[in-house]
């Protein structure tokens, strides 16, 4: 049983996990599986996962944030079924391997950046608190969004701003960035705000001019793109049959990428016409599990982070499954 001490860590930046019941719901089909937490944060899912399994289930929490780690080696230390590993999921195969594993019965992502980070100033996430404008996701590595945004020439910053924020003015806003930093470095949050506030010459109702262009930075100096498209395949490659695959979303370029990959895989083997095959060849080894869900009314009044949240459910299917829809 785990108790509150994994949860004392980073009490002052708690955070809720979203669509939390549905999405382990979807998960857990086999109380004494193998499960992967591809994104622990702060332990919210991998909480109630672990009360989900039996004695004999075993959970893996993986994570690039340092202080997520320090969370997860107290859980692990409370409870002898979890283990953790300190990286992207990007490297999910490696992490399943160095836990001894072949392989696993299902894996949850809960993507983007957590409460915990975006309400630590310290972190540079939020362009709401004075802070360093750092943004890594692993401070460890570099670069940090100050060093890039002192270094890159001015189409690289609008094509980044375009691309994984889809801002239409990103080009004023690098022009803005460049222009600025020849007089003083670009270092804190609300430096970075108060620029793009000033390059968007139209602002939408309910949202800060900022948001876009935080967002797409953040992205590109964590990669988050790139190493989504590489956790997906190490994921599916990993799955048993019957185990699934669980995404939450809470943008529009993670959820299109989603179910892009999602719907490919499920559709399965794209042949062209006038190869002989057969039923069974032509058959796909996943499917997709519902439709798209989203948090209801309730859960985005207790939690406002929740209201643009998306979850994808794939299933790799079992091998009797098949043979009897191609029979």
């Amino acid at each position: 049983m785990t108790s509150d001490r994994s949860q004392e860590v980073g009490a002052e930046f708690s955070h809720r996990s979203v669509l939390l019941d549905s999405a382990v719901d979807y998960l857990v089909s086999d109380p004494d599986g193998n499960y992967v937490d591809a994104t622990f944060g702060r332990g919210g899912h991998s909480q109630l996962i672990l009360g989900r399994l039996g004695t004999s289930g075993q959970l893996l929490g993986i994570d690039k944030d340092p202080e997520a780690i320090t969370v997860a080696e107290l859980l692990a230390a409370d409870d002898s079924r979890f283990g953790y590993f300190h990286g992207s999921f990007s490297e999910l195969g490696r992490a399943v391997s160095d836990a001894g594993w072949g392989q696993v019965d299902g894996v949850l992502m809960d993507l983007g950046v957590s409460s915990p980070q975006l309400d630590d100033a310290s972190r540079g996430f939020s362009f709401m608190r004075e802070g360093p404008l750092d943004m890594r996701m692993n401070p460890l590595q570099s670069p940090s969004a100050a060093e890039w945004l002192a270094s890159a020439d001015e189409r690289e910053i609008a094509d980044v701003i375009w691309r994984y924020g889809e801002e239409r003015f990103s080009r004023r806003i690098a022009r803005l960035v460049v222009e600025h930093r020849k007089e003083a470095p670009i270092e804190t949050t609300l430096q970075l705000a108060a620029l793009v506030s000033e390059a968007v010459p139209k602002k939408e109702k309910h949202k800060h001019p900022a948001t876009r262009t935080f967002q797409a930075v953040r992205i590109f100096i964590n990669r988050e793109l790139e190493d989504l498209e590489a956790g997906l395949q190490a994921a599916v490659d990993r799955l048993a049959p019957g185990g699934r695959l669980v995404v939450i979303s809470f943008h529009s370029l993670e959820d299109r990428l989603v179910k892009r990959f999602m719907r490919d895989l499920a559709r399965g083997p794209r042949l062209p016409k006038g190869i002989p095959v057969t039923a069974d060849q032509e058959a796909s080894d996943f499917r997709l599990i519902g439709k798209a869900s989203k948090a209801g009314a309730g859960e985005v009044s207790e939690n406002v982070r929740a209201r643009s949240a998306v979850m994808r459910v794939l299933e790799r299917i079992d091998n009797k499954q098949k043979s009897q829809g191609s029979a």
